[in-house]
């Protein structure tokens, strides 16, 4: 029987580029928490970072699309506003990337 190596290198892709975002995104709310809604969007972005999103990238895109209605509706630290763009811009790499074949 044979076991599964762990590899020793680590390809970047548009996934990881999404999941990097998410986070910086989740940690700017956590700096700045305290202004309105701050809890309402941690909810949102941890659904936006779970595995049922992840596995189905619509469902992360509806998530940013409410995230993004809240903050419009809240006095939104710049910083938070600026990592929502961010998610956004990846997420729309990683449905380029899934295009091209280059996301796994």
């Amino acid at each position: 029987m044979s076991f599964d190596i762990e590899p020793t290198g680590y390809e970047k892709t548009a996934i990881s580029d999404l999941q990097g975002a998410w986070i910086n995104l989740r940690e700017a709310v956590v700096e700045n928490f305290g202004f309105l809604n701050s809890d309402k969007l941690l909810f949102h972005i941890d659904e936006g970072m779970s595995w049922e999103s992840v596995r189905n990238l619509e469902k992360m895109k509806s998530t940013l699309l409410l995230i993004h209605n809240i903050t419009m509706q809240s006095e939104t630290p710049e910083e938070v506003i600026e990592w929502i763009e961010d998610v956004r811009l990846n997420l729309e790499e990683a449905f380029k990337a899934i295009i091209e074949g280059k996301a796994e």
